[in-house]
């Protein structure tokens, strides 16, 4: 409903999901979801899709696993496309999808680890990195996707790469991080969740994400003032996101423009933080980072 709303107030933005998931959701509910996006918008729907963290941790089961995960977006691709899933036997497809030969929505899966960047570059449209912010952890990613790829007898080139970004710019760098901390918090803790993805961080940093880890609390998910995001210390908070002012932003994320990366999805404040803050967050962004990236 959100999204269908945006499509009517705007007129060039993409709209996006951040992440939704393939097993609280069946893929031809999404599919059908997203596809009216797509019809009310003209064409600029993007589906964002995961394996799951919050919406499943608060039924008490872990992130699906790779291989339902990967049967649900080759479910999810088919219906978006137009055509029949098999499903036990029987053809289920979304006729009036078929019908409407209007472009197809791409996907973008969010990855963290080697195993789901494969299957996210391989089958989707678009990989959306969650490793931090590092170019060269980011380099990194890029490669394991193009690699995927190029196994696969596919194209390397024929994936759009990005990246999820934790950043908030402020004045005052200190007021930065302590706003960056709670979403960042999120985003670090994907790489423990998977072995494949931990082993991937240096011995520093998978120090600091183990150390998140163990005490993290989903009750204060995405705040700022939760025990396991404010052990987060600066030096860390500074590899993995960006804060301070919006020059340094701007100059970082041009910095992972310039490795290659075609979209940027910048997440910024802990979800405790007052609507009075956040507005002068947005506001900074727009005027004093977004001109600098043009």
């Amino acid at each position: 409903m959100g999204l269908a709303l945006a499509a009517h107030a705007t007129r060039r933005l993409k709209l996006a999901t951040g992440a939704t998931n393939l097993s609280t959701r069946h893929p031809a509910v999404v599919a059908s979801a997203i596809a009216t996006v797509q019809a009310e918008s003209f064409g600029r729907a993007v589906l964002g899709v995961a394996r799951g963290d919050s919406a499943l941790a608060y039924l008490g089961r872990p992130p699906q696993p790779l291989a339902g995960f990967g049967a649900g977006l080759g479910q999810l691709q088919t219906y978006l496309r137009g055509n029949a899933v098999n499903l036990e036997g029987y053809a289920s497809r979304i006729d009036w999808l078929a019908a409407s030969r209007q472009a197809k929505v791409p996907v973008s899966v969010a990855a963290t680890g080697p195993r789901i960047i494969g299957l996210a570059a391989r089958l989707a449209e678009r990989v959306t990195f969650s490793v931090g912010a590092q170019p060269e952890r980011l380099q990194w990613a890029m490669q394991q996707a193009r690699t995927a790829r190029s196994e696969a007898g596919l194209d390397p080139t024929g994936v759009r790469l990005g990246a999820y970004v934790n950043a908030v710019a402020h004045p005052n760098v200190e007021r930065a991080r302590e706003l960056v901390r709670g979403r960042l918090g999120v985003y670090a803790r994907f790489a423990s969740m998977h072995q494949n993805a931990l082993h991937t961080l240096t011995e520093a940093d998978r120090a600091e994400v183990q150390r998140l880890a163990g005490h993290y609390n989903m009750a204060q998910h995405g705040t700022a003032t939760a025990r396991h995001a404010e052990e987060l210390d600066a030096a860390f908070i500074d590899r993995f996101g960006i804060a301070g002012p919006s020059e340094l932003v701007a100059d970082r994320l041009l910095e992972l423009r310039d490795i290659g990366l075609d979209h940027l999805i910048v997440v910024g404040h802990g979800r405790d933080a007052s609507f009075e803050v956040l507005a002068e967050s947005i506001r900074r962004f727009g005027r004093e980072v977004i001109p600098r990236l043009k």
